[in-house]
């Protein structure tokens, strides 16, 4: 009975559960990186994005007001205060212990009071409340204080800030998202208009050596990549278009004609024949007949390519280092941007999953927005 058409596979729920992982697979990144862009440096470093919703426990280094600020340190029956909270106003945490020492995080816990050296003492209380004392006017920069904190969940838009309008030492991606712009837009277009005439050519108009070009493009589909940047960069060069947006433009037409001629070329084929003999026989021009027939037809094989260069373009850095960025960041692209917010030492992740989840906005759009052309029946019902 599993043979008759109409059953259902026992292999079904094997199929819906490879789905449902792959889905996962899938979506618990782009969620972490999502909740991750709106978490603060402090609470990445504790924990994982799926620990956002809870407390957090860390070790934090504060410092308590300087004494040489203005009204910061009082004379008290001989004794000079100064008074304060060691975190930052509107943080709602608590001190489990402290210490004034690296080496001693834990010496203290809250209510016991330090002793400093010249006779000074500090009292730090849980909720960061301290009171730092000594006998003669204290001078320099405020005491540090090395805490264990529990602090509650924190999310902040400054993230979003810094990224997208620049902040304090850091260039927005406003210019670099709008130069991405710039580069993957004709960098797709491009490709695929050039290669739907060259496979409708090379699919269903004879002529001589039709057979080698089909071979020479599926060829070209093994050649690497970075075998072609300092012979394509010289040439370019040469004629006046290097780092520049014609010559990425051009770059990314060459590396994507290839794989687009072949895919397209491989769908035009299997089109059927007789509506095309039908057309011819009724007059129709090659031209009238790729612009009427052949283009409508083959828009699932038109969206997926388009799918896939621009994903590809717009996530790459290697084409847009070699013949688009300048001296003076004019031209940049995002996926460069990037590197630059994270600094020559690798930090701020804050940063680098606020700026990977705008950079992934705009291919997540494209890609849920055509992806249903990828599975659309376009054929259905023109052949009788």
């Amino acid at each position: 009975m599993s043979n008759i058409a109409g059953s259902k596979s026992s292999l079904q729920w094997v199929v819906h559960i490879s789905v449902a992982l792959l889905v996962m697979l899938w979506l618990f990144p782009t969620l972490g990186l999502f909740v991750s862009s709106f978490r603060t440096a402090d609470q990445i470093s504790t924990g994982g994005w799926w620990k956002s919703l809870f407390p957090a426990e860390q070790n934090l280094t504060l410092r308590s007001t300087d004494p040489d600020d203005a009204g910061a340190q009082m004379l008290i029956d001989g004794v000079y205060v100064v008074e304060g909270n060691l975190f930052k106003a509107g943080v709602d945490a608590t001190i489990s212990v402290w210490g004034t020492s690296s080496r001693a995080i834990d010496s203290y816990v809250p209510g016991d009071t330090a002793e400093l050296k010249d006779g000074e003492t500090m009292t730090v209380q849980v909720n960061g409340d301290y009171v730092w004392t000594g006998t003669t006017e204290m001078t320099g920069r405020g005491q540090r204080v090395f805490a264990t904190s529990t602090t509650p969940p924190e999310f902040t838009f400054k993230n979003y800030k810094t990224v997208l309008f620049g902040g304090d030492s850091t260039d927005g991606m406003t210019k670099a998202f709008f130069n991405t712009l710039t580069v993957t837009i004709p960098a797709t277009i491009i490709p695929i208009v050039i290669a739907a005439f060259a496979a409708y050519a090379l699919a269903w108009m004879d002529f001589p050596g039709r057979a080698l070009l089909v071979a020479f493009v599926v060829a070209l589909l093994v050649v690497p990549l970075q075998l072609a940047l300092i012979p394509l960069l010289r040439l370019h060069l040469g004629v006046g278009i290097g780092k520049g947006y014609l010559g990425v433009w051009l770059a990314h037409t060459g590396f994507g004609m290839p794989l687009a001629i072949y895919l397209l070329r491989n769908y035009m084929v299997g089109l059927p024949r007789d509506i095309i003999e039908n057309a011819k026989v009724d007059g129709a021009t090659d031209f009238q007949i790729f612009t009427k027939i052949i283009l409508p037809l083959s828009f699932p094989a038109l969206a997926s390519f388009a799918i896939f260069q621009f994903l590809w373009t717009w996530n790459d850095l290697l084409v847009a280092k070699v013949f688009l960025i300048d001296a003076s960041g004019q031209t940049t692209v995002m996926t460069n941007q990037i590197v630059e917010l994270l600094g020559t030492r690798g930090g701020n992740w804050e940063i680098l999953s606020t700026a990977a989840f705008v950079s992934i906005s705009v291919p997540l759009v494209v890609f849920f927005s055509m992806q249903k052309y990828l599975v659309r029946g376009l054929l259905a019902g023109s052949v009788k």
